[in-house]
């Protein structure tokens, strides 16, 4: 940052419509030719004021003090602007004045925070959707609780923002609020951006995350098998409220629909595809993305049995629907009723469309990753990684034919 020069001068201002008496002093502070005022809130009489020293004359008690008043003013103004140089901030006349009158600048974590959900909120449907409104607003609570925790303060300045906060971030997300290490990475991940964004600004120099790793754990996530599936599908259940729930985990199943998408489909997003067909075309709540998917005989016929239901009749969805923690827990009396011993959720049935009715059955990743409204590859890659049986029935083919092939001709000719 160029050097730049700093004046300052302490003056007696005449108070409007002013004839005698005592007048306020003021500090004139000057950089580069440009000058604030600043009030020092002490008046003094005229007669024992020197212009040129701007203090006050004489040897009396009170001009000594007065003096020693404005000389430690003066270092302050120097203070400040060694203060804004260090912070690599501008140094402006404004800016000292504004701190020898304590106005602060400096952001602070939540404040920014708080802003940056605001314009997220006002976003919502452009170019959010309200999963990623929701984890902000999620992580922006947790971050506030940290800060009370580790800091007992309301508020943090963004400076405080180190490789030390960070960690111990982390550290209170897994102890604390008893995360599992994926979700305290998707709270930090979150929390990151907002960092960053910090730093584009220049209101924080480094980047605390440089050294902090932030490597998500490989997890197997649970999916029924088709005998599993087949369970589910032919069970006789002596409840309505059981049945419909096992319905809808099925339509789930056969469309990869997430809980959200599923209570949201209207009447007009099932339409006929480019090839004759019914289709779901919609877009995912949680990321606004498209997603599209051919309906499969299962799943139109889940459709034909809740079509004219009156609960949807009134909401113009297709499905009546429990809220999605009654739906678990439904599943999990569906699961044992049925002896299946995995843990039963709704997300499973997205991870069965994955894994047990498209890829297991040779649809390529790529359109699956479409049907499942993945923005990426990376997202879908994981459901062909645990694919095991898949492999061991594709590696069972094999020995089949090699077997077919080593045998003489004669064999294979009967």
């Amino acid at each position: 940052m160029l050097e730049k020069s700093l004046g300052l001068m302490f003056f007696l201002k005449h108070p409007k419509n002013y004839l005698k008496g005592n007048m306020y002093i003021y500090l004139r502070i000057t950089v580069d030719g440009v000058s604030k005022e600043l009030s020092t809130k002490r008046a003094w009489d005229p007669a024992r004021w020197h212009v040129r020293s701007g203090r006050a004359q004489g040897t009396k008690e009170d001009a000594r003090a007065l003096n020693v008043m404005l000389d430690t003013i003066a270092m302050k103004a120097q203070e400040a602007r060694k203060v804004l140089l260090d912070d690599d901030k501008e140094i402006s006349a404004q800016a000292i004045k504004d701190y020898l009158t304590g106005v602060d600048d400096s952001k602070t974590i939540l404040s920014v925070f708080a802003d940056h959900n605001k314009q997220v909120a006002a976003l919502v449907g452009k170019e959010y959707a309200w999963g990623t409104l929701d984890l902000f607003n999620r992580t922006l609570s947790h971050t506030r609780d940290f800060i009370k925790w580790k800091y007992s303060v309301d508020d943090l300045d963004i400076k405080k923002l180190d490789y030390e906060f960070v960690s111990q971030y982390s550290y209170y997300l897994k102890i604390e609020r008893n995360c599992q290490h994926n979700t305290s990475v998707k709270y930090l991940t979150y929390f990151k951006k907002i960092v960053l964004l910090c730093v584009k600004h220049g209101w924080l120099k480094r980047d605390p995350f440089i050294a902090f790793a932030m490597n998500r754990k490989e997890v197997e996530k649970p999916f029924l098998t088709e005998q599993e599936l087949e369970a589910v599908a032919i069970k006789s259940f002596p409840s309505e409220r059981l049945t419909n729930v096992r319905d809808l985990f099925l339509f789930s199943c056969y469309t990869g629909l997430a809980y959200a998408d599923v209570k949201k489909l209207r009447k007009d997003e099932v339409c006929l595809g480019v090839d004759g067909e019914q289709w779901i075309m919609t877009h995912r709540q949680k990321t606004d993305t498209a997603s599209r998917v051919p309906l499969l005989p299962e799943s139109l016929r889940i459709i034909a049995k809740y079509h004219g239901h009156p609960q949807t009749l009134a909401s113009g969805t297709i499905f009546p629907i429990l809220t999605n923690q009654k739906m678990n827990a439904y599943l999990k009396e569906i699961a044992d009723v049925c002896g299946i011993l995995k843990n039963l959720t709704f997300h499973t049935a997205r991870h069965t469309f994955a894994t047990t009715i498209t890829l297991s059955n040779g649809v390529p990743i790529e359109t699956v990753a479409k049907m499942l409204g993945h923005k990426n590859l990376r997202q879908t890659q994981h459901y062909a990684k645990v694919l095991d049986m898949k492999v061991g029935n594709d590696m069972q083919l094999l020995r089949e034919v090699l077997k077919r092939r080593s045998q003489p001709n004669e064999v294979r000719d009967k």
